[in-house]
């Protein structure tokens, strides 16, 4: 059988660059011939740019030390030195210097970067000079620069900074909208193209300064089409989407979402009737130092179609069973959440599916809603009970399967820290002006470089859409083992797509998930159609963790 390999070569970087135009590819396994087509172009230093906050300190605020006069010979004028700082990275800093003194004098500038490292420089007459430094932890500190010279102290200035980056707290399954009874919002549905807000920072036990959030959003009593964008208050609607919906479906999604300064997000209703929205909150990020991310291969924890990971044999009605995750296959004690893909099939009713920590009491939020027969995955990042073990309770009153796939865990000493994006597509194989190559076909898979250039980029939160389906099938997600070289130079291999899923769908279904995609080792993402037949694929990005 003919097999078509899709492959979009482009490099998303990093925080701060965009996205290279580069060729796409049609062959058969082993055969790669380029046809010189642009991949998509996304302007991700604009997407980051929020997180790379500029922080000053003017020449004018140098402190001379109390009571100290004019050396013999020092400079006519007294020193001063401003300071400019910039992020670079989820822990990096760039740091401006602009020394003012005499242009025959001499003078050394001494850097104290408040996490008990310094550095120093000296310099003959006036200069700037800008110096990087990379933090352990994320965090504020305060930066303090002393010029000196044969005389000692000559003047200090000194500048508050945060890291760009972000760690991640769990919090418990809470609901934090439900426009069905009132909760957090008015009790009426959004209206047809209509936006709603949800507060997020001071909400509960939610701390001010929050950077972003978790949420699983469901749309829910939908009288037509429509999809749902949920995205920062206080800046423009994206053209992402991240749940999308048909008549009389509940549909939820999980979203990681930039929170803007006041603490706020927006959830528009982009359906032409009036719909239901719900939102719960399982975590948030801040600028202080908490868990970090590792991303890990996706791994299938639990299948209760062949006993892997818990018993064998459906999950009974309103029954719960519980899944151990520290101290087994890579995932560490100590551990905070682990970023799971949960999916529901072979249901025998409808219901829902509720994930969360083990040694609780069952929420009354859900995570996967389902129908009858129905294949329905989402992602969930849940935290880990004290035991280290997470709840699946099954809300319907007959049995159903349930596959549970980790893609990732959070943990003090991860260093994995978020810098969240304004949410930018990258991928619609249906806009032929930026893909030219149309539908994924069936057991094809289009590769993204995405950080080839930069390993400290170890994964990236990304929105899957696929729509326009032909037929049954599955995508998956996972790291390219193949280097972009191999693919320059038509060696790569065929990989092999994991025993893993991120999303299912059925004929003329559309389907969302969002995936937070690893890096591997060579920084490349392939996404395949595990299905026979064509699919379109939509691919929006969210934000990405990084290590320096």
């Amino acid at each position: 059988m003919r097999t078509r390999r899709l492959i979009v070569s482009a490099a998303v970087i990093a925080a701060g660059a965009g996205l290279v135009p580069g060729t796409a590819q049609a062959d058969e396994p082993g055969k790669a011939e380029a046809h010189g087509v642009s991949a998509p172009d996304a302007a991700l230093g604009k997407a980051a740019a929020s997180n790379f906050d500029t922080f000053t300190s003017a020449a004018e605020r140098t402190v001379r030390p109390a009571g100290k006069g004019k050396a013999q010979g020092a400079a006519a004028t007294e020193p001063t030195v401003g300071l400019t700082a910039k992020g670079t990275s989820a822990r990096g800093i760039s740091l401006g210097l602009a020394v003012g003194i005499d242009p025959d004098a001499q003078i050394s500038a001494y850097i104290e970067w408040g996490d008990g490292s310094t550095d120093v420089f000296d310099t003959y007459g006036p200069t700037d000079r800008t110096v990087a430094h990379s933090y352990a932890e994320i965090g504020a500190y305060t930066i303090k620069v002393t010029l000196k010279d044969a005389t000692g102290d000559r003047g200090t200035n000194t500048l508050a900074v945060v890291t760009p980056g972000s760690d991640f707290t769990p919090y418990a399954p809470t609901r934090l909208l439900d426009t069905r009874n009132g909760t957090g919002g008015p009790k009426a549905k959004v209206p047809a193209y209509g936006t709603t807000r949800v507060q997020i920072s001071g909400n509960g036990n939610i701390p001010t300064g929050v950077t972003a959030v978790v949420l699983n959003v469901t749309a829910t009593n939908t009288t037509s089409g429509g999809h749902v964008t949920v995205w920062p208050a206080g800046s423009e609607r994206p053209i992402t989407s991240n749940v999308n919906f048909t008549k009389g479906q509940t549909v939820p999604n999980l979203v990681i979402v930039p929170v803007d300064r006041n603490g706020f997000v927006n959830l528009y209703n982009g359906g032409w009737e009036s719909v239901d929205l719900i939102a719960d909150v399982t975590g948030y990020f801040t600028r202080t130092s908490s868990s970090g991310y590792t991303a890990l291969n996706p791994t299938r924890f639990v299948d209760t179609r062949n006993g892997t990971g818990t018993a064998q044999g459906q999950v009974r009605g309103q029954s719960t069973f519980n899944v151990r995750f520290t101290g087994r296959d890579g995932i560490p004690f100590g551990t905070t959440a682990v970023a799971l893909n949960v999916t529901v099939t072979n249901p025998r009713e409808d219901g829902h599916l509720t994930v969360f920590p083990g040694g609780s009491t069952a929420p009354s939020t859900s995570n996967v809603n389902f129908r009858a027969g129905q294949t329905v995955a989402n992602s969930v990042i849940v935290p880990v009970g004290p035991d280290g073990t997470v709840n699946f309770r099954n809300g319907a009153w007959s049995g159903t399967d349930v596959i549970v796939d980790v893609v990732g865990y959070y943990h003090p000493a991860s260093w994995g820290a978020y810098l969240p994006f304004v949410p930018e597509r990258l991928l619609d194989t249906r806009d032929s002006s930026d893909w030219a190559w149309g539908p994924l076909e069936g057991q094809g898979y289009i590769y993204m470089p995405l950080s080839t250039q930069y390993p400290s980029n170890t994964a990236y939160v990304l929105n899957t859409t696929v729509t326009n389906t032909r037929g049954e099938g599955y995508l998956t997600v996972s790291p390219d083992p193949n280097s972009l070289s191999a693919y320059k130079g038509d060696w790569a291999t065929w990989p092999t797509p994991p025993n893993s899923s991120n999303l299912n769908w059925k004929r003329n279904d559309t389907v969302p998930n969002l995936v937070q995609a690893g890096m591997g080792s060579n920084g490349i993402v392939d996404f395949w159609n595990r299905g026979w037949d064509d699919i379109d694929l939509v691919v929006d990005i969210f934000g990405v963790y990084q290590t320096n």
